[in-house]
């Protein structure tokens, strides 16, 4: 055996500025590769799970590499092409390798450290303890180690650290760090016929043996058995143990009885969590001519170009297109990546493709448990064709390690959910997606009724090809855009709560005609604000420096930005006064106004609130689908992509809100927004109509909106952003510093800024306090830098970052903290 010492880069799911060196052991140099997960030591006893990146021979000159305590796979559970990918996303979003890693890996990959006591060999027994330390050292006598929530519920106390580090003073107790596995495979309990039944012979003894002991029990299940277990090619097949005690209402006792006697033998085996979903073989559906171009379009121009942008208006069936596609990848044997950016909109295509794909789709999104997501990592890393070969996810779907991805589909590329704000990386799901195609050099399909301006931007200038689908599937129309003016219905006093004269009247329609309605308002809760009618007083979070929302249904004014809640005052803060009122509204006062304008109907919000839970998407989707959810109130959720047949009318509430927000992009998504949930209407036999409601019915983007043309909003949009140098044409950098102490941020931000300034003169604005200047008890201070496309761009962003960096090591501001976001939304 060689006498090279070999050394191992380790990534450490911590956010350190270099990989920390560990030298392997003779014994584990077999075991050691790149891609596995290894236990190392940190610290005086921390230990860490972390993922070897590369060997060598070269011992690290500032430090004592220490060995590596074990290794823990058998096979590497990390890619090279994922290991490249990370490296770009640590080198472009200005984060490290660990905080990718974290946010690359399920939790069931990731290991625990918990701490363990155990009593010390080296106590001395003279010592006099308290009753309850002498509890626990004798527990620990017969047990042998116990956890700190152990210690809690063995002594039943709540805090039991006093106890715990007296014995430790007392040379008792020592801590022990444990690794300890998360993911743990489900497993269950199968049963055949055992060998005291398993001929025709003996199951007529067994019966009569049952009769004559009276067991009826043990006789129904064995009969409820054969029924389940029914002859497969001269064999019976295995039931499930928790079917039969269901099926025939029977305790564990009775089964555990029938094993016993050898009636049933019983096997124990590792189950999917993930359900098994068999191919139905349904066809796609054939394609309309326009849909046939648009596919063939997307061939040609991916024979020069690696991304495609699909502009497809709403309801024009880009769907099928994306699954004939997906099904030509799979025929040549590789993978695809479905990428959504809304948990919500999974639910109806997951069923649309599992209708043609089967068992070979895959779910993976944050709405999965750990141990259904640390499933599909496994399945798609031992990489069986046949099953899981298409991925639908949100963004995190990114981190699978594939090892044949042909294809990467991101629907509604435009949406701001794709990009990934906290904790870092603070990543852009699409941007990323397009480097992770590189790797495999496959082939990226965009797609959008409303593309993002810099995706558009993009095929103008030749980088990406570019498909339009101008009409919808079937020949429908586009929805019938109407204007309500609100201020007209101010001055007639014609407008009932938050509702036109118009609106009312189209909605009156509908309902009438059974069709169903979505209202869109992009504000969840009650009220925004409480105001006293005095002296203008407002309630304020105690943390942020914002107003609290009103939620009726639990009483309680809201921070959406912390969560801190309270009760509504009884009066005014300030002046004393009890004369307050409630201002704007949010999706919940939309839902209680439209219930005393139509009592009859039901009414359903979709927003955070109501959607907390697993579930709650698919229950709202499938109830609003087969009908029995008349209006759908909802935030931007019913905005992506929701496909309903009955759907005939659309409200946009308040429009203005939108429009008016302080932002360069604010029209921008103002028109994705509100071309998106026009394009719910009308989507099956008949044209949809959309109200909008506003205070401005002569804005220019009103008209663009009606006869859903994006060029010309695209052309007036680029123009102002060339003319105030914003993206596209620039990247932007923005830098944000909190701390707790105002006048800290403010300095450090000033020194920050100042030794920035130096290089990068005025394109660096700020530093000054944000919008909202603090959140959760933090004060912020922010920069913004705007840096050319040109092939410095790299090297700018490092030297920002190094900057940055080393300002905030000085000791006077060490204090506070850093966030780099790189292209901001």
């Amino acid at each position: 055996m060689s006498e090279t010492t070999y050394f191992a880069d380790v990534i450490l799911p911590l956010a350190l500025p270099r990989l920390l060196t560990y030298r392997v052991q003779r014994d584990l140099l077999e075991e050691a590769v790149p891609g596995k997960r290894v236990v190392v030591q940190l610290g005086k006893s921390r230990l860490y799970t972390g993922i070897i990146h590369q060997l060598h021979s070269t011992a690290p000159r500032e430090y004592e590499a220490r060995y590596i305590e074990t290794v823990l796979d058998s096979m590497p559970i990390a890619t090279e092409q994922q290991f490249a990918l990370w490296e770009w996303m640590a080198d472009y979003y200005g984060c490290t390798l660990g905080e990718v890693m974290n946010a690359a890996l399920p939790s069931g990959l990731k290991l625990s450290s918990e701490t363990k006591f155990l009593l010390s060999e080296h106590a001395d027994q003279g010592i006099e303890l308290s009753a309850r330390e002498q509890v626990l050292v004798d527990a620990l006598a017969s047990r042998g180690s116990l956890t700190l929530q152990e210690v809690s519920d063995l002594l039943e106390i709540k805090s039991v650290q006093r106890i715990v580090k007296g014995l430790q003073d007392k040379g008792f107790l020592v801590a022990e760090e444990e690794i300890r596995e998360k993911y743990k495979p489900k497993k269950a309990d199968f049963l055949t016929l055992g060998e005291a039944a398993n001929t025709d012979e003996k199951l007529n003894q067994v019966f009569a043996e049952l009769e004559k002991r009276r067991s009826e029990k043990q006789s129904n299940a064995l009969l409820l058995f054969l029924q389940l277990s029914a002859y497969d090619q001269g064999k019976r097949n295995e039931v499930a143990r928790l079917t039969l005690q269901d099926k025939a209402n029977i305790t564990n006792n009775v089964v555990q009885a029938m094993v016993e006697k050898n009636i049933f033998h019983q096997e124990t085996r590792e189950i999917g969590r993930l359900g098994k979903h068999l191919t139905h073989g349904e066809s796609i559906h054939a394609l309309s001519p326009a849909q046939e171009k648009a596919l063939e379009e997307i061939k040609e121009q991916w024979q020069s170009k690696q991304t495609v942008l699909l502009h497809g208006v709403t309801g024009s069936g880009k769907t099928e297109i994306y699954m004939s596609l997906i099904q030509d990848t799979l025929d040549q044997g590789k993978q695809a990546l479905f990428l959504l950016p809304e948990i919500a909109l999974t639910t109806q295509i997951i069923q649309r493709l599992r209708k043609h794909f089967g068992k070979r789709v895959g779910v993976y999104h944050s709405g999965y448990s750990d141990n259904e997501r640390t499933e599909i990592w496994n399945h798609v890393l031992t990489d069986n064709p046949g099953e899981y070969d298409v991925i639908i996810g949100a963004r995190s779907g990114l981190f699978l390690p594939f090892t044949r991805l042909g294809l990467v589909i991101v629907d509604e590329e435009h949406e701001q959910s794709f990009k990934q704000h906290d904790p870092a990386p603070r990543y852009h799901a699409r941007d990323t997606a397009i480097v992770l195609a590189n790797h495999f050099q496959s082939k990226v399909l965009l797609g959008s009724a409303t593309p993002s301006v810099e995706s558009y931007f993009n095929t103008k200038q030749n980088r990406f090809g570019l498909v339009e689908l101008t009409e919808r599937f079937g020949g429908i129309q586009l929805p019938e855009i109407m204007l309500a003016d609100i201020r007209q219905d101010l001055k007639s006093k014609s407008l009932r709560g938050n509702f036109t004269e118009k609106l009312i009247h189209e909605m009156a329609l509908a309902l009438a005609n059974k069709e169903q309605i979505i209202l869109f308002q992009n504000r969840r809760g009650y009220s925004p604000l409480w105001q006293c009618n005095n002296c203008a007083w407002v309630p304020m979070c105690t943390r942020c420096d914002v107003s609290l929302t009103y939620h009726k249904n639990i009483h309680q004014l809201k921070c959406h930005f912390c969560g801190y809640h309270t009760p509504p005052p009884k009066q005014c803060g300030a002046c004393g006064g009890q004369d307050l009122r409630m201002l704007g509204f949010g999706t919940e006062r939309i839902e209680e106004e439209l219930q005393e304008i139509f009592p009859d109907i039901r009414v359903e919000r979709m927003d955070l609130d109501t959607t907390r839970s697993r579930n709650s998407y698919e229950k709202l989707i499938q109830e609003f689908d087969s009908g029995s959810i008349q209006v759908l109130v909802g935030t931007q959720m019913v905005t992506k992509g929701l496909d309903f047949d009955n759907v005939s009318l659309v409200g946009i509430l308040n429009a203005d809100k939108m429009m008016n927000y302080p932002d360069f992009r604010a029209m921008e998504r103002s028109y994705q927004l509100m071309m998106q949930v026009s394009g719910r209407a009308g989507r099956r036999s008949k044209r949809g109509r959309v109200v909008i409601q506003t205070y401005q019915p002569d804005h220019w983007i009103f008209p663009l909106i009606s006869k859903g043309d994006y060029a010309p909003f695209f052309d007036r949009e680029i123009a102002e952003r060339q003319q105030f140098v914003y993206p596209p044409f620039v990247r932007m950098v923005k830098i944000t510093l909190k701390h707790k102490e105002d006048h800290l941020v403010q300095e450090a931000a000033a020194h920050l800024g100042k030794e920035l300034r130096l290089f990068l003169g005025d394109r660096l604005l700020g530093p000054e306090k944000p919008y909202i200047p603090r959140i959760n008890n933090y004060f912020l201070q922010q920069m913004l830098i705007r840096i050319g496309k040109g092939n410095d761009l790299s090297e700018q962003k490092k030297r920002i970052f190094e900057l940055s960096r080393s300002i905030l090591s000085q000791s006077e501001y060490k204090s506070a903290r850093l966030v780099i976001d790189v292209d901001p939304l």
